[in-house]
């Protein structure tokens, strides 16, 4: 099915604000497939889920001393986490692919991600983006997880820094914190940047400052797309459910999700509470009147001054050479 498209310079975004069924990847893949068919009736042709969202951030380890060395507790909720997380080359997001083709729709999906690659066990925060033909085009892995993000989620490579062309624009995406790392931002303005994804847990707390900031740096619309969570999100067969509830405020994630436009200015300020989509159409025209007094890579760059290294090889602790 494709979508009522808009002329080539404009691009109808949703932005997902929805909370998952908390630890349970089946359950929400259905509800991040919901939310893909009702942008498609709306004509979107770009949605954004929040940072993790496949299948849920790791609310509890700030929740039940995550840092309490060999835990029973710890281990288990670990191990469900890792049996809920993804593997793409197993094939665990083929029905997402699928529905992006049908609906002629691209994504950009956070996911835990247990990475074949790195032995299978050990668990990433990626960021994924599906073409419009429903082909995974990259998967970030979040370069550096952020305090207690790192009892858990192990730091990733530079693979994932790309840019991919969506009509007139060129969009590109960082998770959470990484939005704040200068070097990561200034890599993909480099690449062409002029739509900057910025995916987070859930709270405006984050997005209230740095979505604007990084609008009006980069002279580019920012899509700031955060989760929801409440304890009625929690399913009722989680291991150690009690002892997350029991110091457990009844909304961990409020949402905050929020457009800024290429001037820094607000095109939706930060929404509260609010679950469903959030949607707006860009204009491109908009990108290219901002960069006319400034663009961080372009005609107000000095390569011979400052430069930028990146490393986009896939890190591995195997490097196989097979013989005949």
């Amino acid at each position: 099915m494709e979508p009522a498209s808009t002329p080539p310079q404009s691009l109808k975004v949703a932005l997902a604000q929805i909370a998952p069924v908390w630890l349970n990847r089946d359950k929400t893949l259905e509800r991040i497939a919901a939310s893909m068919r009702d942008a498609g009736k709306q004509g979107c042709e770009l949605i954004v889920f929040g940072e993790a969202l496949l299948p849920g951030y790791p609310f509890w380890v700030a929740l039940t001393n995550g840092s309490d060395f060999d835990s029973p507790v710890q281990k288990a909720l670990y191990a469900h986490y890792a049996q809920n997380a993804i593997q793409i080359e197993k094939g665990d997001l083929n029905g997402i692919s699928a529905l992006a083709r049908e609906l002629g729709m691209a994504v950009y999906l956070g996911t835990i991600e247990r990475a074949v690659n790195r032995g299978g066990h050990s668990l990433y925060c990626s960021l994924v983006y599906i073409d419009a033909r429903g082909e995974i085009q990259s998967v970030h892995r979040k370069l550096r997880p952020t305090y207690e993000e790192r009892l858990v989620w192990s730091p990733g490579d530079g693979n994932g820094l790309r840019t991919h062309p969506l009509k007139a624009f060129t969009a590109g995406g960082l998770n959470c914190w990484e939005n704040w790392m200068p070097l990561p931002r200034a890599a993909l303005y480099g690449m062409g940047e002029n739509l900057h994804i910025a995916v987070w847990p859930g709270s405006d707390y984050n997005t209230a400052d740095i979505t604007r900031f990084i609008a009006r740096e980069s002279r580019s619309y920012v899509l700031s797309v955060s989760s929801l969570l409440r304890t009625a999100d929690i399913p009722k067969d989680l291991p150690h459910r009690e002892a997350i509830l029991e110091n457990a405020p009844e909304v961990l994630a409020n949402g905050g999700s929020c457009i800024a436009g290429p001037s820094g200015e607000w095109v939706i300020p930060p929404v509260i509470g609010k679950e469903g989509l959030i949607t707006c159409t860009l204009d491109f025209n908009k990108v290219l009147e901002e960069r006319q007094n400034f663009d961080v890579s372009g005609h107000y760059a000095r390569p011979d001054v400052t430069r930028l290294s990146v490393n986009r090889q896939r890190q591995s602790v195997l490097d196989i050479q097979d013989g005949e």
